[in-house]
Parts: structure tokens; sequence; C-alpha cells
């Protein structure tokens, strides 16, 4: 017996199909000056769709602070316009921007101070 190598005949390669001619579209792919004009007309005439960007936040109030945020709130479903802790909160702070320094600082000032750092839990 002799150990002859074996070899194999080599792969040959397929050949790849050809796809048909696709339909060409009548009108080019790019677009003109004009379709371009009417396009940025278009996009300016929708009002952006840009959804405000939402933060989470935890902050501490004294508990007297937290009632005055229960007395607005059956204020303003008194005159049936039910209104949660977050929209009063926003709309106090709408109030306070429109104050001029001298009466922010007032009204700053008014407040209890607080320590920093989140209260001790009564167990």
């Amino acid at each position: 017996m002799t150990n002859k190598p074996t070899t194999r005949p080599a792969a040959k390669p397929v050949p790849k199909p050809v796809p048909k001619a696709a339909a060409k579209p009548s009108q080019p792919a790019r677009k003109t000056a004009a379709a371009k004009a009417i396009a940025v007309e278009v996009a300016a005439a929708k009002p952006p769709k840009a959804k405000a960007k939402l933060v989470r936040d935890s902050f501490t109030m004294p508990a007297a602070d937290f009632a005055v945020i229960a007395v607005l709130k059956d204020r303003a479903l008194a005159f049936q316009r039910p209104a949660k802790k977050s929209e009063l909160l926003r709309a106090g702070l709408q109030v306070l921007q429109a104050l001029d320094d001298a009466k922010l600082r007032k009204a700053l000032d008014a407040l209890v101070p607080l320590k920093p750092g989140r209260p001790k839990k009564d167990a």
C-alpha cells in the first residue's frame, strides 16, 4: 500500500444570480430644488412635537407646607379645577418668577430654614 495524498478537485465558484432589471421610476431619486423648498415650507408650518424632558426629584418640606398644599388643592376643587401637588408647585414657581428681586427676597426670607439632608426616620 502506498500512501498517496488525495487531492480534491477545486471547487468551482458558483455564479450569483443576476437580478432582473427593476422597473425604473419615472422621476429621479434626487429631489429638485423646488421639491426641497416645498419640503422646508411644510416642515416649518408644522409645530415641533418636542416633549419637555421631565426630571424626577425629591425634597423635604415642613408638614405645615404640606398642609398649605392641601388647602390649595381644596380651593382648586371649589372652582371645579382639580390640581395635583406638582401643578401647584409649578404654578408657584411661575408666580415667584414674576416677582421683582425685592419681593422674591422677602418671600425667601419668610421661609423657615431647614436642616440639609434627609430627616431621620421615626421608628
